[in-house]
């Protein structure tokens, strides 16, 4: 059963990963064609439905998943305490919370671009796209690693 929830896991979080990259890219076109109206209308449903259709599913399967693995493991071998971890997996955990505070933010801008009340520019959001991947990047590293 592990397995096969690891498998959805990791499905989950490639697809959460797409939205969280995509997005950014889309505010980037947006903020930077803001006086052409026909593409905004576009760009707008869009990020609707990445957001909506792809994003947020993607994040609750992907967090409830890694809940089910956290549990499943911790029985399979024998009720080990998550405390003796040695770290990395709260680093983890911790780092996935700032990640959908991340999420969460995109929806919050994406609510300021449908009202037509946002005001960051395109180059903000190019640099503000970092951020999933240097999240990633260490989030990976804690659970091949497992530096702590």
């Amino acid at each position: 059963m592990y397995n096969w929830i690891l498998w959805f896991h990791i499905i989950s979080l490639v697809s959460w990963f797409a939205a969280l990259f995509y997005m950014p890219r889309l505010f980037v076109y947006h903020a930077e064609n803001i006086d052409n109206e026909g593409f905004v209308k576009v760009v707008k449903i869009m990020e609707m439905k990445i957001y909506k259709y792809i994003g947020l599913p993607a994040m609750w399967a992907t967090v409830i998943s890694g809940i089910a693995m956290i549990f499943l493991s911790t029985s399979y071998y024998g009720g080990v305490n998550i405390m003796s971890t040695g770290g990395w997996l709260h680093v983890k955990i911790f780092l996935v919370l700032i990640l959908m505070g991340y999420f969460f933010s995109l929806g919050f801008f994406r609510e300021k671009f449908l009202k037509d009340e946002c005001k960051k520019s395109g180059k903000f959001f190019r640099a503000y796209n970092e951020v999933p991947t240097i999240l990633l990047l260490i989030i990976v590293a804690m659970v091949i690693i497992k530096p702590f």
